[in-house]
């Protein structure tokens, strides 16, 4: 009896000493990330294992050696070249001495987070064409790490498990069901339960917006989950979808798609077990062409909360229903606990692009709160027992122009807010951004091309949206407080929208950089200024924050870029220094940024081609051009050419250059599947007729 007993106390010690060495080989395995290291990362107050940092998103770093007593001694630590001139969104992700991050089409980069030496680099090789479906930049918004894995998207729509360590591929599976339809992915894949989830873009461009669930382990496809439910003669693809079939007209522009494309927030409660998903706006954008019998259009616009193992919905709330505006609910979700009249609730929070601030009880979906953040005239509030915002006149533009605030822009973008539980506040990179918008009333679906089915323009302030003041405009960080739904502090941060994502740590700091290069860092609880530093870069990424061997560093992605890429606003860094892309790191005691050469001044613009073309092909022309190119050529100086300015050469091969891509790996894909060789004449006249009055312009000055 004691033999056998003595027999099976070995056998049981043995299990748990391999049961504790496997475990004790993970820990230290590259990219060892788990459900336990997650849920306890406050015990690890020198990583970010997320690309807000935790489960809930917050972007909150309880490290404090940066703090507001010492911001002001705050330099530069080191600087990686990303070998790239467009926009870096990502957030880096930092395990066990690496940074993990994502560039241009999708690019992934492993560097050192002490000396920014690269470790490993994974290009997926996207095609230049795909560039043409981006909406908003050949953009990542970032990926995931987990278990020693890298999950990571490609613009062009594969998702790829990477091993941690070497950036080799493990598995990828190509996520779009129709590779003819203009599909692309710029935001990061999030981990929920066993699966990796993932969402796409190009609501514009025609399509019909899903979120994706995969196997973490093989790549298996688990579920999908459609926002819109299609054409309603055809059987549904999941059960959900009957039910919001009901809140479409049942001729709607089916053949279009729908849009709600789920292209960046999402986040798991572990907890609650449920994956929380921002929707995207309507394609088109005017609800008369792509619903013309109203409804509420459901699930566009909405919060959906999803069981991660079965693809089901469990509850959802859309926050702009019937949607004419663009005002996606795409934007950043932080997850959190609030005490809210004396009782604790597991909230989510997001500031989406309507204007308003929602405090949702995560498990239910309950409206708890919904106040304006910023300027807004398209609803005057937002019902509590109906949870739907309350729209004026002054929002429908159906019949005429209508100057609206938020602008499509949003009063808030994908730029990652942040919240910090010490001063109980909610950081927001906001805007007021007024825009005049228009129906079109020549509307024509063109598949591959934007179709908004809408105007939209700057606009100049009238008595007729109320007593807002023009002095307001552009952008500036809001430091919101989530319990009694107001503002606390704000920064005016000039005249123009985009500025960026938002980083605040346990040592009472606000950290955001800016379009004129500033990186800036305020007092949490009050919004003093406490440094500034000159990077020489346009940035619109989200600071974070890491400490490896005692020292802690504040990291950034350096490159302008998304939807405002064919426009560098006038004073920014990229306007004066380019648009090298960089990881920058700080750290206390550390110098003055290494600035790029300051770019030589533009010349004139040269005397184009005779212009042969008739009053009819010049009209044809200005549309196919604000159709099919004026999203990434503004003709001004931005990061894309400038095409007044083109040279006799460009001008002899523009037909090859449009049709037949002879430009495609330079990123100019081809538009021969699309335009015809009389569309591309057309658009080439109109372009010589604005390069001719650009030209007689300065030669009148002169």
């Amino acid at each position: 009896m004691c033999k056998l007993l003595l027999k099976m106390m070995i056998i049981v010690f043995g299990l748990m000493a391999s049961s504790c060495s496997e475990q004790a080989e993970k820990a230290h395995k590259p990219g060892w990330i788990d459900r336990a290291r997650l849920q306890n990362v406050e015990k690890e107050p020198g990583a970010w294992l997320t690309g807000g940092r935790d489960f809930g998103e917050t972007h909150f770093s309880p490290l404090k050696d940066i703090n507001d007593q010492n911001a002001d001694q705050l330099g530069f630590a080191w600087q990686y070249f990303t070998d790239t001139h467009r926009g870096l969104e990502a957030t880096p992700i930092f395990v066990d001495g690496v940074l993990y991050v994502t560039g241009n089409w999708g690019i992934v980069f492993a560097i050192d987070g002490k000396t920014g030496a690269e470790l490993w680099t994974f290009d997926p090789e996207v095609p230049g064409k795909w560039a043409r479906n981006a909406c908003c930049d050949v953009v990542s918004r970032g990926l995931s790490v987990w278990e020693g894995r890298v999950y990571a998207a490609s613009l062009d729509g594969r998702l790829f498990s990477l091993d941690a360590a070497t950036g080799k591929v493990i598995w990828q599976v190509d996520t779009f069901p129709d590779r003819t339809i203009p599909y692309t992915i710029t935001g990061a894949p999030r981990i929920a339960g066993h699966n990796v989830v993932i969402g796409n873009g190009g609501a514009e461009y025609g399509v019909r917006g899903y979120v994706s669930a995969y196997d973490l382990m093989t790549g298996k496809l688990s579920w999908r989950f459609y926002t819109v439910p299609g054409d309603p003669k055809k059987p549904f693809e999941h059960p959900e979808l009957e039910m919001a079939s009901k809140t479409w007209d049942p001729n709607s522009r089916w053949d279009i798609g729908g849009g709600g494309t789920a292209w960046d927030s999402m986040v798991y409660d572990p907890d609650l077990n449920l994956l929380y998903v921002g929707t995207g706006n309507g394609s088109p954008w005017i609800q008369a062409e792509r619903s013309p019998g109203g409804g509420d259009n459901l699930f566009l616009s909405s919060i959906l909360a999803i069981n991660p193992d079965t693809g089901r919905l469990v509850w959802y709330y859309q926050t702009t229903p019937g949607d004419n505006w663009d005002y996606t609910a795409t934007q950043p979700i932080i997850l959190t606990d609030l005490t809210i009249e004396g009782k604790t609730r597991k909230v989510l929070m997001q500031a989406p692009k309507n204007g308003f601030f929602y405090v949702l009880d995560r498990a239910t979906g309950e409206l708890l709160s919904a106040e304006k953040y910023a300027a807004v005239t398209w609803a005057s509030h937002v019902d509590r027992a109906t949870g739907k915002p309350v729209a004026m006149a002054q929002s429908d533009y159906s019949k005429e122009q209508k100057l609206i605030l938020p602008s499509p822009a949003g009063a808030h973008n994908w730029q990652p807010m942040a919240y910090n539980p010490g001063t109980g506040l909610v950081y927001i990179p906001a805007m007021n951004d007024p825009a005049i918008y228009e129906r079109r009333k020549d509307f024509e679906f063109i598949k591959g091309i934007n179709n908004q089915g809408a105007h939209f323009s700057e606009g100049t302030i009238t008595s007729e949206i109320g007593d807002f003041d023009a002095g307001e405009a552009g952008g500036f960080l809001l430091a919101w407080d989530p319990v009694k739904a107001k503002p606390v502090w704000r920064h005016k941060l000039g005249d123009f929208i985009f500025h960026g994502g938002i980083l605040t740590t346990a040592g009472n700091i606000v950290v955001q950089a800016r379009d004129d290069g500033l990186l800036v860092v305020y007092e949490a609880d009050s919004g003093k200024v406490l440094q500034k530093i000159q990077t020489g870069s346009s940035i619109l990424a989200a600071p974070m924050t890491y400490r490896i061997d005692g020292v802690q560093y504040i990291a950034v992605m350096a490159g302008y870029g998304g939807g405002p890429f064919g426009y560098f606003p006038v004073g920014s860094a990229v306007e004066k220094y380019g648009n090298e892309g960089r990881l920058l790191a700080f750290k206390i005691g550390g110098g003055a940024v290494p600035l790029p050469d300051v770019l030589p001044l533009l010349g004139p613009i040269p005397k184009p081609p005779a212009q042969k073309a008739s009053a009819e092909a010049l009209t044809l022309g200005k549309k196919l051009f604000t159709k099919a190119c004026g999203e990434c050529h503004w003709n001004i100086n931005g990061g894309y050419p400038d095409l007044r300015r083109m040279s006799p050469e460009v001008h002899a091969a523009f037909k090859d250059i449009v049709l037949h891509g002879q430009r495609e790996p330079l990123g100019m894909a081809g538009f021969g599947d699309i335009l015809s060789e009389k569309q591309v004449e057309a658009i080439h006249s109109h372009l010589i007729k604005l390069a001719q009055e650009a030209y007689d312009g300065e030669q009148a000055k002169k």
